[in-house]
């Protein structure tokens, strides 16, 4: 509906093609803070809210190494994290990166 704002604010949907999960909640702030990020760059992502689903959960934990916390977050499967953790590799310009696919 917005589109014609994403050249004038910098947003670049569909640049990226990383395969994108996120588990989160609903409310929780660093889940929300997570995921504007990723839609402020334009990515595309699977949102999971596990929201009260312990069997969910334990199946995030499992992937990511015993992280119970959200949001963890995952690029083309390898585990990136939290939300501190996502908003690091992108200071630290790690993110982009990981979200554009090598060339093969």
């Amino acid at each position: 509906m917005l589109d014609f704002l994403n050249n004038i604010i910098g947003r670049n949907p569909g640049k990226f093609k990383a395969k994108v999960e996120v588990y989160s909640w609903q409310t929780c702030p660093y889940c929300i803070r997570a995921k504007l990020l990723l839609w402020w760059k334009g990515v595309e992502y699977t949102d999971y809210q596990i929201d009260g689903d312990n069997n969910a959960r334990e199946a995030m934990a499992q992937r990511a190494n015993g992280r119970r916390t959200v949001p963890q977050i995952f690029i083309n499967n390898q585990h990136i994290g939290g939300c501190d953790d996502l908003y690091q590799l992108d200071s630290e310009g790690k993110l982009e990166p990981l979200l554009i696919p090598p060339l093969s």
